[in-house]
């Protein structure tokens, strides 16, 4: 072989650093940030929902609407107005959630102690850990093909029954507990069953049977209250007797923050759910039955069994959520109608924006357990009403839930992947 050829079979051979062959770390990272993939697109849809709730609050705000009654001759009022809102607003929503600088200023200087630095992340992690666990409930049902809007109901039975054992029996602590979340486990998957026997046995739709076991659960609650030996003696309104401290949530960073076991609890559950579905038997039926109910049932699996499974393992999830409210967040340790406050249809936009996968699940939770502890202090320090997050939360799902509308404001590329309208719609059961 001639040098020449050696030289012209050098040249030939594979690319180095950012040539032709391979792309640089740099364009790797722009074509992630510029293409509608199922990431992308819900981080974009979280940006533009707060971008509409600033517009929102400078709407709502009196004091920016009058700078801009001027705007034409001193602009620049207007403008440091709109900033000063917004920005204070979602500042303040920030140091309510997860962090306050000038509590850890004076943390440092020895001023105030460190659970005031502390409380706001302990609050975002205490608020999220229902909401991580009825969002799995929702996700896991998805995986297999139900729609389980019966999260609410769910969970005030997981509570009823864990209360039951938290005050209706005497044990030892730790006995105590376990007792008292497998009793609210219980519960939950009981009130989750019903509903997946129904669609197994008669074919009746698992939406309007959870919606209506979600009534029945609260009138459930409402009339076992009030009755003689679980209603509180020294009471005259709704409410139960107190669990015993013995089946109460350990808190983790002593009596001063909220921070319970709960959440840990709720990892491990996540954890639990996707071994479940990638590494089991059963997982696997699921996600059969889930993508395709006729396929899976010629492969030999049994749908109406899969159906009663899938919602009683969603209900024992959304139990076990309730009881974490009951024995970890709720001020009295008591049954009140209002125990569980919406958080079950909470756990379906958690699930919605996690796009129904465990870990997505956690992440949406602890999304939505921040802003639920950072809106007191954005009302306090702001003046924005505490329903401004309901508004946010709001904007989130509805942009998640429009992928084409959030691919055409950012100006994104296709994803290789296919139609961006049937990727995200796979990624509930793919």
């Amino acid at each position: 072989m001639t040098s020449s050829t050696v030289a012209d079979s050098g040249a030939a051979g594979p690319s180095t650093g950012d040539g032709p062959g391979r792309r640089s770390i740099g364009r790797a990272v722009i074509d992630a940030v510029t293409t509608a993939n199922s990431w992308m697109v819900t981080i974009l849809a979280i940006l533009l929902a707060f971008v509409v709730g600033g517009v929102i609050i400078v709407l709502s705000d009196p004091g920016v609407l009058r700078r801009f009654e001027y705007f034409f001759s001193r602009p620049s009022d207007a403008l440091e107005a709109v900033w000063e809102s917004v920005s204070g607003a979602y500042s303040a929503l920030l140091r309510g959630s997860i962090l306050d600088p000038e509590d850890l200023r004076e943390a440092i200087a020895g001023e105030e102690p460190w659970t005031e630095v502390f409380e706001p992340l302990s609050e975002t992690l205490t608020y999220a850990t229902p909401l991580i666990l009825m969002g799995l409930a929702v996700a896991l049902a998805f995986r297999a093909g139900m729609f389980n809007i019966g999260v609410e109901g769910q969970a005030v039975l997981g509570a009823l029954t864990a209360a039951l054992a938290g005050f209706g029996l005497s044990l030892p602590a730790g006995l105590h507990l376990v007792v008292a979340l497998l009793a609210g486990i219980a519960g939950g998957a009981l009130w989750g069953l019903i509903p997946g026997w129904l669609k197994a046995r008669t074919g009746a739709h698992e939406v309007i049977t959870t919606i209506m076991l979600n009534y029945i659960a609260g009138s459930l609650l409402l009339y076992l209250i009030n009755l003689d030996g679980i209603h509180h003696p020294e009471r005259n309104d709704a409410i139960s007797k107190p669990v015993y401290d013995t089946a109460l949530l350990p808190r983790l960073a002593g009596d001063q923050l909220r921070l319970n076991l709960g959440i840990l609890i709720a990892l491990l559950a996540a954890g639990g759910v996707a071994w479940l579905l990638q590494r089991s038997t059963i997982g696997f039926e699921f996600r059969a039955v889930g993508s395709n109910p006729d396929a899976a049932r010629t492969a030999g699996m049994s749908v109406g069994k899969t159906y009663v499974l899938v919602m009683a393992f969603a209900g024992g999830l959304a139990g076990l959520g309730g009881a974490s409210v009951l024995l970890g967040i709720a001020t009295s340790s008591a049954l009140t109608p209002a125990i569980i406050g919406g958080i079950g249809f909470d756990g379906i936009t958690v699930a919605l924006l996690g796009r129904a996968r465990p870990w997505g699940v956690v992440l949406a939770g602890l999304l939505f357990g921040a802003l639920r502890a950072g809106a007191p202090g954005m009302q306090a320090v702001a003046d924005v009403p505490v329903q401004m997050v309901t508004i946010l939360q709001a904007l989130i799902v509805m942009f998640i839930a429009a992928p084409a509308f959030v691919k055409e404001v950012f100006r994104l590329r296709q994803s290789r992947a296919g139609a961006l309208g049937q990727t995200l719609a796979k990624g509930w059961n793919g």
